[in-house]
């Protein structure tokens, strides 16, 4: 299992994103994605030493944020950051892409409203953010999304 940096799996959901089809990101909506994938790696790996990035995730106002990811982008503001041209998809294990391409999908479908809303009904953020230290661990992703997830879409990662 690797560990990736957050900019990778950002890349990837902005290589993911087409225009064409009105598929953009914004800068609320990455955020959130780079989250719940987060989440779900944490689920399925179920090892909270393996995570699917390093930078922290912490709890703000509208949802969480990976920090590094969210001043790397803010210069696009509420805009739409460009996607990407170009993209090495196998720098990703291919159970990692699988998942990920599983998050864009069912997640990606949702405006960033929608995300912020939905984040704030989940038990990572709301605990997170009523404390000192806003950081949203691994464990806590763990716990939170290994309910949400089913005994066979963990058992197939692991296949």
């Amino acid at each position: 299992m690797r560990v990736y940096g957050a900019n990778q799996v950002a890349d990837f959901f902005l290589a993911r994103s087409n225009p064409e089809f009105g598929d953009l990101l914004s800068n609320l909506k990455l955020q959130k994605l780079c989250y719940y994938a987060a989440g779900i790696i944490a689920a399925v790996r179920n090892n909270d030493d393996c995570p699917l990035f390093n930078d922290s995730i912490e709890a703000w106002q509208h949802g969480p944020v990976v920090p590094t990811q969210y001043h790397r982008f803010s210069e696009f503001r509420a805009e739409n950051i460009p996607p990407l041209e170009s993209f090495d998809f196998g720098q990703f294990e291919e159970r990692d892409q699988s998942v990920l391409d599983d998050v864009y999908n069912f997640y990606g479908q949702y405006s960033a409203w929608k995300l912020r809303n939905m984040t704030h009904e989940e038990r990572p953020w709301i605990e997170a953010y009523d404390r000192v230290d806003k950081t949203i661990s691994a464990a806590e992703l763990r716990n939170y999304f290994s309910q949400e997830i089913t005994d066979e879409y963990i058992e197939s990662y692991h296949a």
